[in-house]
C-alpha cells in the first residue's frame, strides 16, 4: 500500500507542506511550471533550494503582483508573516478589525505598510469565502476534486476563525495578496497528493511551538487559538523552541488529509522531501514527507450503503456527484426489488476511513434514506504513478499502474477531452496520435 508520512517535529504549514511534496515528484520544476499556468490571479510561484543544519531542501517562494507576503499587510493591521518567520500561512485569520499572530514572539514592524501613514496610498481589498470560491471554481484550472479539496481546507479554516473570534463565517475577510498566496499554497498541496495518490496519508503528532505571539490587538498564546480549534483530536506538543510553529493553514491541510496522526509505519522508503522554512533553529526547521509501501495492515475502505424507492432518477444522480465530491473513492447504485413489491435503489458509496462522518452526513441529506449500513473491508491497489508527457498538444498526463503481475496506462480523461474539444476531435482518435507519438497539426 502507497503510505505517505508526514514528520511535522517542527510544526507545519502550507508552503512547508507543499516543498515537501514536491519533492516526491521525478521532475519537480515541471510540476511548479505546471502550478503556474493553473491560472491563479497575479500569483507566480518559484522553488529555491534551502539548507538547515546541513540537510538540502527546497522552499516555496510565492510573488503577488511582484510582491512577496513579507512585504504585505495580511491581516490589515499586523505583519505576522510566513516568510519573515518561516511559519505562518498567509491568509490565516484576516479579517476587519482581527488578526492573530504566526512567528516569534517578539513584534514585527511593518516595512511597507499598505495604509495611509505609510505614503503609498494603497487601500486594503478584501475577500471572502464566497469570492475565494469563484476563485476557485471559475479560475483555476484544476480538477473538480482538487478544486473540491482547496474549498474544504478553506472552510476548516474560515470555520476556525468564525470560532475563534466570535463572529459568522459569513463576516470573515481575506486581504487579497494574503488570499492569493494561500490559493497558491493550498492549491498546490492539493494537487500534489492527487498527484501521488497515495493510499494512505499518516502524519506524526504536530508541534505547535511554545510562548506567545503578538498581534494587532494584542498578545495570545501558542498554539493560536484558530489553530488550536482546527487541531481538535490531533495529538500535539509544545517545547522548548519560542514561536508558532503550526499555522492555521498547516493544521487544516493535515486534518484533511491525514487518516490519523502517530509514529511512522514500517514502510519500505521510495522518496523523502524536505520542504523548509525560513528561520533557523537548533533542529532542521522543515517538513519531512515520506513515501513508500507498507505491508501487513492492509488498505482499509468502507463502504457506506442504504436503500431507496422513493427518490427521482435526476435526484439520484444529482446525489452521486455529491458524494464523489465529498472525498468518496467510488460510487455505485443496484436496481433492487423492495418490500410491498417496489422497485427500488441500492446506493453504495467507498469511501475511506477518515471521511466517514462526512459522507454519512452527505448520505442523509441528499437521499431520502433513513438509515445507513456501514461494512469495513480490506482492498487490494496496484501501484499507481502519474506522470506528465510533453506533446505538441501540450502537457498531458498519463496514469501508470503495476502490481499483481500486470502494468496498465492510460492518459487522463479531462486532458483528452480538453484537446478533443479544442481541435474538434474524438478522444480515440485523440490516444490514436498520442499513441503513435502525437504529430503536429
Amino acid at each position: 500500500m502507497k503510505t505517505l508520512y508526514l514528520d511535522c517535529g517542527m510544526g507545519a504549514a502550507g508552503d512547508m507542506l507543499a516543498a515537501a511534496l514536491t519533492e516526491l515528484l521525478p521532475d519537480p520544476e515541471a510540476f511548479i511550471r505546471e502550478v503556474n499556468a493553473i491560472g491563479i490571479p497575479g500569483v507566480h510561484i518559484r522553488r529555491e533550494p534551502s539548507v538547515k543544519c546541513g540537510i538540502t531542501g527546497s522552499h516555496i517562494a510565492v510573488t503577488v503582483d511582484g510582491m512577496e507576503e513579507e512585504s504585505a499587510d495580511c491581516f490589515g493591521q499586523a505583519n505576522e508573516t510566513k516568510k519573515s518567520t518561516g511559519y505562518g500561512c498567509c491568509m490565516e485569520a484576516a479579517f476587519h478589525g482581527h488578526s492573530h499572530g504566526r512567528g516569534e514572539d517578539m513584534p514585527h514592524e511593518h516595512p511597507h505598510s499598505h495604509g495611509g501613514e505609510s505614503g503609498h496610498g494603497h487601500e486594503h481589498h478584501y475577500s471572502s469565502l464566497h469570492d475565494i470560491e469563484h476563485i476557485v471554481r471559475d479560475h483555476l484550472a484544476l480538477s473538480e476534486k482538487v478544486k473540491e479539496d482547496i474549498l474544504t481546507v478553506y472552510g476548516l479554516i474560515a470555520e476556525a476563525e468564525s470560532a475563534a473570534h466570535g463572529v459568522p463565517v459569513t463576516e470573515i475577510h481575506f486581504h487579497e495578496v494574503g488570499t492569493m498566496d494561500a490559493v497558491a499554497d493550498i492549491a498546490m498541496v492539493c494537487l500534489l497528493m492527487d498527484r501521488l495518490s497515495p493510499d494512505e496519508v499518516i502524519a506524526s503528532p504536530v508541534h505547535v511551538g511554545s510562548g506567545q505571539v503578538r498581534c494587532a490587538h494584542g498578545i495570545l498564546p501558542v498554539p493560536a487559538p484558530a489553530t488550536a480549534h482546527i487541531l481538535k483530536n490531533v495529538p500535539i506538543y509544545g517545547g522548548k523552541v519560542k514561536g508558532e510553529l503550526c499555522t492555521p493553514t498547516g493544521a487544516a491541510l493535515l486534518k484533511h488529509f491525514a487518516v490519523r496522526f502517530g509514529e511512522m509505519p514500517v514502510m519500505k522508503l521510495q522518496a523523502a522531501g524536505y520542504g523548509m522554512g525560513k528561520k533557523d533553529f537548533e533542529a532542521a526547521n522543515c517538513v519531512r514527507a515520506m513515501l513508500g509501501e507498507t505491508e501487513g495492515e492492509g488498505d482499509f475502505v468502507l463502504e457506506l450503503s442504504c436503500n431507496v424507492d422513493d427518490m427521482t432518477a435526476e435526484a439520484v444522480g444529482f446525489a452521486m456527484e455529491c458524494f464523489m465530491a465529498g472525498g468518496a473513492l467510488d460510487v455505485y447504485t443496484v436496481p433492487i426489488g423492495m418490500k410491498k413489491s417496489r422497485p427500488g435503489i441500492l446506493i453504495r458509496v467507498i469511501c475511506r476511513e477518515q471521511d466517514r462522518e462526512g459522507i454519512l452526513a452527505l448520505l442523509f441529506r441528499h437521499t431520502s434514506t433513513i438509515g445507513v449500513r456501514e461494512t469495513r473491508m480490506r482492498r487490494h491497489v496496484l501501484d499507481r504513478r502519474i506522470t506528465a508527457l510533453e506533446t505538441s498538444f501540450g502537457v498531458v498526463h498519463r496514469k501508470e499502474s503495476s502490481g499483481h503481475g500486470v502494468t496498465r496506462i492510460k492518459y487522463e480523461y479531462e486532458d483528452l477531452a480538453a484537446i478533443a474539444r479544442e481541435r474538434g476531435m474524438g478522444i480515440e482518435e485523440v490516444k490514436e496520435w498520442l499513441d503513435t507519438g502525437c504529430p503536429k497539426a
